[in-house]
């Protein structure tokens, strides 16, 4: 309980890492490659592509446990705030 506790405490003072622009970019291209794995009608249409990455709203955040990775991306629904 303890720890959970200053655990929370950091966390709430702390501000989350920066992505280094690598790491996004193979982020970036590590899901790109997965939507064209699912969805093969977008292997040659690179606009569909783009905007099939763009509505899936993703956003980076520190991982908030030991157990997960040090950075986690999150999908945002489209139209939820």
């Amino acid at each position: 309980m303890k720890s959970g506790l200053l655990q929370l405490i950091k966390r709430a003072f702390t501000r989350e890492p920066e992505l280094h622009p690598v790491e996004r970019g193979m982020a970036r291209r590590w899901i790109k490659q997965r939507l064209v794995n699912v969805f093969p009608e977008l292997r040659n249409n690179p606009v569909a592509l783009e905007r099939a990455y763009q509505t899936l709203g993703l956003q980076a955040r520190a991982g908030a446990s030991p157990d997960e990775p040090e950075t986690v991306f999150e999908m945002n629904i489209p139209g939820e705030n």
